[in-house]
């Protein structure tokens, strides 16, 4: 080994020796002279404190913290001046390391320039009244200073946490904050002109951090672990925290703040930034009265969001939060449903108005940009807000444009099913928010749908390049433009509904849907599922508590409103029957169908109509009031299946008959009347009349009258009454007078069986009376002669046969 090598080891050797004999003296000399050295200690770690802080014992720590010499403080405990009223400790350690430079403690001076804290308890309390118990640290009046007093200040250059439970209990401003530290390490440097500047590393478990202890904690039970640069200004009191990296609970966070402690209450601001967090993670850290209504939402994808807290440590409440998110190709679910290719900016505030207070009440969510897709029909809404978090009120304007197949996955296809056609959609709404469902919403703006295919399931109607455009103005609601196509069917529609948006809601009963109907053509045919009897939609399984569905609810509007009509159509057609010139009011409600000033052209004459039809399942009731007028009763009987007679037909009548109907009856959900339910009475009078090739006659007539012409009996005046009760027809007393012969009649004639009809038959022609004009001698002749009494009964081969009436009175 070289000279000059062995010479530097021995050199070394004794600096080491010369050190270690050091610290061994260092630590007699602080076991001989303890009670002076704490003593000292505790003098220099009592400078400018309003209380005192206790060190129950203190050994050397043989070269720790090397090169500075270490001391180990036991039991410390801090107290301020006002401990014995609201007894917490500021500081309760049971082990404190100091660090103190070598070569001043030598000197007699005691400078400590890092301090370790481990297995402690740091409790900041301030009372209902505002005092606080971090006092202790408030510098004490100025006194004359000798040498010894006017020395600086202690200045700490490291400090280092283990195991450190910290709590900050402020009961005035209704702030717990309690932090259990598992590692802090911070290095001071100290400007020449006040001031400092830190590098800390922490982690720690946040237990709680609750602005508004009424309110909760934020960031409860989520560890925190990174480092902060930390400032302090000591001229104007502002602490400044750089934004650095910070993982939450395992999600990184960039956060940055700034404390003024020149103020009475210490305002602070703290910005953060999650550039990725998922959205559960996110509403973790918030407090439980705002995470409980973002539970309610989801996001599949990380979203990016920024947080700024503002406020004070006083008794102001809850701090003003301020969130921004960025929202990119995401799903959200929500309670009303889930919402695909989502992307949007939002916004929450809880200082919406500005001095009324950090409150749900002047809280406030707005959504600008947002686009999704529901159940894949695709909406925008350019600005969505939500004031009010207390009593939630909801706007925006609502644009879609999607095929109207689309809507079948939105509402089913229990009530409406939708096939090919369009629709657009501009609307803006303001609505109440029920657990965060629209409620009662007030709308405005249009639905447009064009060349729509629609089914209406429960009365099976079918619409075809089907055109509505709905405008919804405040509270109501018109329908214009529509265009309907059911098989041969049009109908050009227009209505209006007032106060409908909130009848829909609370009275659907009430509702009263006005329209004005025109249209080329109708078979009524193809609306005869308004005759029967609903078929209710297959009803869901619910779970407790479940609200009905959207379709549901339309169901029951549909059902329970009533629609007022006012037609005018050119020409109806049901079955065989064909009316022209149709106009109509009808009202249509949950219980049937009232029909009102119904007129309509038939067969060269005209039918009036006034009548009310009541569903009742299958049978449906009806009862309606008929005036014709000149009506051509061949076709009339045609039209009408002969009324259910079998044996006079249509083909069997000639002539223009003029009535007035009063009748009741049933009617199936097919449209065919009901057999024997007629009950009811009427009047007609035919002119100019004609009984055609009627066999009943020809039968008898061969060979009563066998020279008359039996095949066409003509009527000039024919007038009579019929009283209907069911299979029963009871003819009133009436006299024919025809080209035949002239005829009293009176009995009943049934559709069935126990048809009874008198008649009273002059075989005299009347043609021999033609020429006779005054009417009192035409009535004396009428029954001159030999007069026939005949009696129309049932056959037993179940037609009609005539026979002489042996005894008048039997048809009484």
């Amino acid at each position: 080994m070289p000279r000059w090598s062995k010479i530097t080891l021995k050199i070394f050797g004794v600096l080491i020796v010369l050190v270690l004999l050091l610290y061994v003296g260092l630590a007699v000399y602080v076991n001989t002279n303890n009670k002076s050295i704490l003593a000292k200690i505790n003098k220099e770690l009592n400078k400018n404190l309003n209380g005192s802080m206790i060190i129950g014992s203190m050994d050397p720590a043989f070269l720790k913290g090397f090169p500075a010499f270490s001391l180990s403080l036991k039991n410390v405990i801090a107290k301020d001046s006002l401990w014995n009223n609201h007894k917490h400790n500021l500081l309760e350690a049971s082990d404190i390391d100091i660090y103190v430079n070598m070569l001043g403690f030598l000197r007699g001076n005691i400078e400590i320039g890092k301090i370790g804290i481990n297995n402690a308890s740091v409790y900041l309390y301030t009372d209902t009244n505002g005092y606080s118990n971090t006092s202790l640290f408030k510098k004490k009046e100025q006194k004359e200073k000798t040498t010894e007093e006017g020395s600086a200040p202690a200045r700490i250059n490291k400090i280092i946490l283990n195991n450190v439970n910290f709590v900050v209990d402020n009961q005035k401003g209704h702030k717990l904050f309690h932090f259990v530290v598992d590692e802090l390490k911070g290095k001071f440097d100290y400007g020449l002109l006040g001031g400092w500047e830190a590098d800390i590393h922490l982690k720690t478990l946040a237990k709680s951090m609750a602005f508004n202890t009424r309110r909760g904690s934020f960031i409860k039970d989520k560890l925190l672990e990174g480092p902060f640069k930390v400032s302090f200004d000591e001229e104007n009191g502002i602490i400044d925290v750089a934004p650095n990296e910070l993982k939450i609970g395992g999600d990184p966070f960039i956060i940055g703040a700034r404390f003024d402690t020149s103020k009475e209450n210490t305002e602070f601001t703290i910005n953060i930034d999650a550039p990725k967090i998922l959205w559960r993670n996110a509403s973790a850290l918030l407090a439980p009265n705002i995470s409980e209504k973002l539970n309610m939402f989801n996001l599949t994808q990380p979203i990016h969001a920024k947080c700024k807290i503002k406020g004070d440590m006083g008794p102001g409440g809850d701090p003003e939060i301020k969130v921004d998110a960025i929202i990119k190709d995401n799903q959200l679910t929500t309670p009303g449903g889930v919402i695909g290719n989502c992307n949007f900016n939002g916004v929450f505030t809880n200082n919406f108005i500005s001095g009324k207070g950090f409150t749900d009440e002047n809280s406030a969510i707005k959504l600008y940009h947002f686009k999704g897709s529901y159940k894949d029909i695709p909406f925008s809404i350019d600005t969505a807000s939500i004031n009010n978090l207390d009593k939630p009120i909801a706007t925006g304007i609502f644009k879609s444009e999607f095929e109207v197949a689309k809507l079948n996955n939105v509402i089913g296809e229990d009530v409406l099913k939708f096939g090919k056609g369009s629709a657009i959609v501009n609307l803006a709404y303001k609505a109440d928010i029920v657990d965060f469902k629209l409620n009662k919403p007030l709308v405005s703006g249009d639905i447009d749908l064009k060349n729509a295919d629609v089914s209406y399931i429960p009365r099976k109607l079918n619409f075809t390049n089907t055109a509505i455009l709905l405008n919804f103005t405040n509270n109501d609601l018109f329908i214009k433009n529509i265009h309907l196509q059911s098989g041969k069917s049009i109908v050009m529609m227009d209505g209006e509904v007032h106060n409908f948006l909130n009848l829909y809601y609370t009275a659907p009963e009430k509702i009263l849907l006005n329209w004005k109907i025109r249209s080329p053509q109708i078979h009524l045919a193809e609306f005869i599922g308004f005759l029967g009897s609903r078929k209710p939609a297959p009803k869901r399984k619910k779970h407790n508590n479940s609200k009905s569905t959207f379709s549901e609810d339309l169901n029951q509007v549909f059902e329970r409103s009533n629609v007022k009509m006012n037609l005018k159509v050119d020409k109806v057609y049901y079955n065989k029957f064909l009316a022209t010139n149709a106009t109509a009011d009808l009202l249509l409600s949950e219980s049937g169908i009232t029909i009102k000033n119904v007129s309509v052209k038939h067969s060269g004459g005209s039918l009036k109509i006034n009548g009310k039809v009541v569903q009742r399942g299958t049978l449906n009731r009806f009862n309606i009031n008929a005036v014709l007028n000149n009506v051509d009763i061949k076709n009339f009987f045609y039209a009408f299946d002969n009324f259910g007679m079998t044996s006079l037909t249509s083909k069997n009548l000639k002539g223009f008959l003029f009535s007035n109907t009063n009748i009741s009856g049933g009617i199936t959900d097919q449209g065919t009347l009901v057999k024997n339910s007629l009950n009811g009475n009427l009047t007609f009078n035919l002119k100019r009349g004609a009984l055609l090739n009627f066999e009943p006659i020809i039968s008898v007539g061969k060979f009563a009258f066998p020279f008359r012409d039996l095949n066409n009996i003509t009527f000039e005046n024919l007038n009579g009454k019929f009283d209907i009760r069911g299979q029963k027809i009871n003819i009133n007393p009436m006299q024919i007078n025809s080209s035949l012969l002239n005829m009293d009649v009176a009995g009943v004639y049934s559709l069935t069986t126990g048809t009874n009809i008198a008649v009273d038959v002059p075989l005299r022609n009347p043609k021999k009376d033609a020429e006779i004009t005054d009417k009192e001698e035409l009535k004396s002749r009428r029954m001159k002669g030999i007069v026939l009494h005949l009696l129309a009964t049932d056959g037993e081969d179940g037609k009609i046969k005539i026979k002489l009436n042996k005894n008048r009175n039997q048809t009484k």
